[in-house]
């Protein structure tokens, strides 16, 4: 499994599950068009972008470009490097019918093409941020804080992810990636 450095931004669920077969990387949904009211997970996406970069990597249709052009207007175009699918006509295993346009997405996706996509958009391999830190969080750490298992931990996650400006609705798999993208296990620590 290829490690990527930078934050890679899909459109949905199933193609981050694609993605995260084939590389070590903090992949981030976009929930569709759901990121055109989202000012939390667009915050969110620019903080990360300024941080480490973001490829885009969304459908090769007509939604796919409206969210990557979207994007590409909310954050700086020296933070963003865009990763393409070529058109391929089929349909998806999971879905009844092919799409509106026929096209394959990103969760239809072979994984050698993929990885050619995130190596044509300039994608750094190698070592992660995260592998490179010795001060890496993990659930233990999360649990040892009272942020996972423990009765209002639920809670006391959401109340840190407002205090840090983070969607109130990350998952703690979701919510422990960020944390790790952003900061030190002590700068957590002193803030709680």
């Amino acid at each position: 499994m290829l490690k990527v450095n930078e934050v890679i931004v899909v459109e949905g669920r199933y193609d981050k599950n694609a993605l995260s077969q084939i590389v070590d990387a903090t992949i981030l949904e976009t929930s569709g068009f759901g990121i055109f009211s989202d000012r939390e997970r667009l915050g969110l996406i620019r903080r990360l972008a300024e941080k480490r970069g973001v490829i885009i990597l969304t459908d090769g249709d007509g939604a796919g470009f409206m969210i990557r052009n979207y994007l590409k207007g909310a954050i700086a175009s020296e933070n963003i490097k865009h990763a393409y699918i070529p058109d391929i006509k089929g349909k998806e295993r999971r879905k009844n019918a092919v799409s509106k346009e026929g096209k394959l997405g990103v969760e239809g996706m072979a994984p050698e093409v993929l990885l050619d996509a995130l190596k044509r958009a300039g994608a750094t391999f190698g070592d992660s941020p995260r592998s490179q830190r010795s001060d890496t969080i993990s659930k233990t750490d999360l649990f040892s804080l009272g942020l996972l298992g423990a009765d209002g931990s639920a809670e006391r996650r959401a109340a840190l992810a407002r205090r840090l400006g983070l969607p109130s609705r990350l998952s703690s798999n979701a919510l422990l990636d960020v944390l790790n993208a952003l900061y030190t296990l002590d700068e957590i620590k002193n803030l709680l």
